[in-house]
């Protein structure tokens, strides 16, 4: 049996967290089924609103507001699970979307796709906040400077490797020369990092490995490399509770290993995506002029970007497999039928037959 992590005041019971996936993969559907299990459930907060009547003429106000519900829908019906918002740096409205998840009783701020330097002066001590990083040196400036300017250390820490969906923390031409560092390699690093703050604020640091974690000897070989526990995300998005329409998860239950790829994004990362006609399409281009921006991610220009990120996520959630862009992990094509998210948290813990 995986052991149960105390992270400050709250133990998670099951050493898994499912990852946040956006735009709308992972909501209160898939959230709260993880958190009935045991472990925890994210809800991505990039673009919740977009089925929102208003979205196209005031997306923050129709974000915070699905938001929102998301959040306490989880939370009514599960009152003592461990709920987690993935809310991204890169995001224009960042700090506004922070504070709408605190006000509405996440447990936990996740928080990549950039270094969330200043993350605690916004959350001011009223829930937990975990860093998502892809090195050692991240975490370090991360710790350094919550402990310089906030006098504070992360309450826990996920390290996503290089085999990880969506955007990632790597260069491309090491990706596709397979010259990144490995996941235990990170984690043995960003633990030896941690130690001087553990023992300075007198607290421990958790630390979830993240990226390629598929089995339950997935997970034990990552804990035996030093992590508490694990983050996994594309695992849960071919479930009946996962919140994506049932063509994205036909898109990944029909994925060979050949069929996942990488991709430039808008928002200056590259990522890992199934590469269909839309990503094909794209690659290769020049940018181009975006119409109606919604003003989501900071890095990205819209006079002169690869392609609206916002419109190609959205499209994908909604079932259109063509022009969607599809984000997953390197190791989608390993997935083969519809499962349930009891039946997953089953297997990663040793108790069922895996899905390979």
């Amino acid at each position: 049996m995986l052991k149960a992590v105390q992270i400050q005041n709250k133990v998670l019971q099951v050493p898994i967290i499912q990852g946040g996936m956006g735009i709308g993969v992972s909501l209160s559907g898939l959230a709260k089924a993880v958190c009935k299990e045991g472990g925890m459930g994210v809800i991505s907060a990039a673009m919740p609103g977009f089925r929102e009547p208003d979205f196209e003429k005031d997306p923050i106000q129709a974000n915070i507001r699905a938001l929102q519900k998301e959040i306490r829908m989880v939370k009514e019906e599960v009152p003592n699970g461990f709920l987690g918002v993935n809310v991204m740096v890169a995001s224009r409205h960042y700090e506004t979307y922070v504070k709408a998840s605190i006000e509405a009783g996440a447990d936990a701020i996740l928080s990549g796709a950039g270094l969330p330097l200043e993350l605690p002066k916004t959350v001011q001590n009223k829930t937990l906040m975990a860093p998502i990083v892809s090195s050692a040196r991240a975490c370090r400036l991360i710790c350094r400077r919550w402990d310089t300017h906030h006098q504070c250390t992360p309450d826990f820490v996920i390290v996503e490797g290089a085999k990880a969906g969506g955007h990632l923390g790597f260069k491309l031409p090491d990706l596709e020369n397979d010259r990144c560092q490995s996941l235990e390699e990170i984690v043995a690093e960003v633990k030896k990092e941690l130690k001087p703050y553990e023992e300075k604020y007198r607290k421990t640091i958790p630390v979830f490995a993240a990226g390629g974690i598929f089995t339950y000897e997935d997970i034990l070989h990552v804990i035996k490399a030093g992590a508490d526990g694990v983050q996994i995300a594309t695992r849960f998005i071919a479930t009946k509770e996962c919140d994506a329409h049932p063509a994205f998860k036909q898109m990944i239950i029909r994925a060979r290993k050949e069929d996942v790829g990488y991709v430039k994004s808008p928002a200056g990362f590259p990522g890992r995506a199934i590469q269909n006609a839309f990503v094909k399409k794209h690659k290769g281009k020049p940018n181009q002029r975006v119409e109606n921006c919604l003003g989501c991610m900071i890095p990205c220009n819209w006079q002169d970007t690869p392609y609206c990120i916002t419109r190609a996520l959205i499209r994908a959630v909604q079932g259109d497999t063509e022009n969607g862009l599809f984000f997953t992990g390197a190791n989608a094509y390993k997935i083969s039928e519809i499962s349930d998210v009891h039946t997953v948290m089953s297997s990663l813990q040793g108790l069922g037959k895996e899905t390979r």
